[in-house]
């Protein structure tokens, strides 16, 4: 017999994963979750504790089958983890990605109650073709249906959920990390380099930014961290950007955190392209690390920054512009720097995203139970 309140968390690629922003939520959510008194269940593709050191013991971690493909892995997964927590049982459910929301009525008719994170809009992401486009479509109208409780992550999204569905929701951000001073990794110069940190795809203003390089490193070191993943044009062009230009460097895809973390607390400015998805996990770690940061002029990075952030349209010229003038005005980069953290240490803590989720999933559990 249970003797804590069960919330099963579902719909990451698991616990601890460093994948992307729903797996470092979950890898602060879950273990908060534990301190507050939960019995927490992180739901997974395969078993990740061995290659990590830092796995918290007390979340219960099962890995179920799925489809190993771009288009039904999520759902595959998503239906098997929802089976397990049937099978299993649970008080709450804690649901990511709207994509799972086809599974909702199940756990609604085994009187689970589901708190559901819907992210970004998914179907306006250039990377999905038209079918993956429908499936996020007809998921966000399941989740509207079916979900307890939405969570959104930026207010703008909120707003357009309660205008498209007619459905409410609760604004909590992702948090950030402040990390360990050290000096500037890779032999950098602090305050000296432009840094792209970012998936390659076309809404983060990937190719954008690569036609603006040239212009940026006639004066300026540029570091470039990403890639798509699976080879392509994108790649392509940031290896030969930095074959034909030794001011440029292309990193790849970079794991280690002190690395990540010593780039942008270092930058002389971090361009943050992403167009979609609200509120970015990258950008508001950047701004915890104190980065001067020029972004790609969207409703949600206006959102995070503040109407006082600096903004560029995406086009190369102007990229080329905005952080040319914030490389050549060093009293501008410290205060950008300073008021980048002190937004982030005000709105973005863990600390308060971690009590956030855990009211919201207590307010469904009878009371005095935690």
């Amino acid at each position: 017999m249970r003797t804590k309140p069960r919330v099963v968390i579902i719909g990451t690629r698991g616990y601890p994963s460093y994948y992307g922003g729903f797996e470092t939520a979950v890898r602060h959510i879950a273990p908060a979750l534990a301190d507050a008194g939960w019995d927490v269940v992180v739901y997974s593709r395969m078993d990740l504790r061995a290659a990590s050191a830092g796995a918290d013991p007390r979340i219960s971690t099962p890995v179920t089958r799925g489809v190993e493909s771009k288009a039904l892995s999520t759902l595959s997964y998503g239906f098997t983890s929802t089976v397990h927590a049937l099978l299993r049982g649970a008080d709450v459910a804690l649901v990511m990605n709207v994509a799972n929301g086809f599974w909702l009525p199940l756990l609604r008719l085994r009187g689970i109650p589901v708190v559901m994170n819907v992210d970004g809009i998914e179907w306006e992401r250039a990377k999905w073709g038209r079918t993956a486009k429908l499936v996020f479509r007809a998921g966000a109208r399941m989740s509207a249906v079916f979900a307890n409780t939405l969570i959104v992550d930026a207010r703008a999204i909120g707003s357009y959920w309660k205008k498209r569905f007619r459905k409410g929701s609760v604004f909590i951000p992702y948090g950030a990390d402040e990390g360990q001073p050290g000096p500037a990794p890779l032999g950098l110069t602090s305050r000296g380099y432009v840094l792209l940190v970012a998936r390659f795809v076309p809404e983060n203003t990937i190719a954008e930014f690569f036609d603006a390089v040239p212009a940026i490193a006639e004066h300026h070191d540029v570091v470039i961290v990403g890639s798509t993943g699976y080879g392509g044009a994108l790649d392509d062009d940031a290896r030969g950007l930095a074959d034909r230009n030794e001011r440029v460097r292309w990193l790849g895809h970079v794991a280690d955190d002190d690395l990540l973390h010593g780039l942008w607390r270092h930058a002389g400015v971090y361009f943050h392209g992403h167009s979609v998805g609200g509120t970015n996990p990258a950008l508001v770690q950047a701004m915890m690390l104190g980065a001067p940061i020029v972004a790609r002029e969207t409703v949600y990075n206006r959102e995070v920054l503040g109407d006082d952030g600096i903004f560029a349209e995406p086009d190369p010229d102007s990229i080329s512009e905005r952080i040319c003038d914030l490389m050549n005005d060093r009293q501008r980069q410290a205060s950008e720097s300073e008021a980048a953290l002190k937004r982030a240490r005000e709105h973005y803590t863990w600390e308060k995203v971690n009590a956030a989720y855990h009211d919201v999933l207590a307010a469904f559990l009878k009371r005095g139970t935690l």
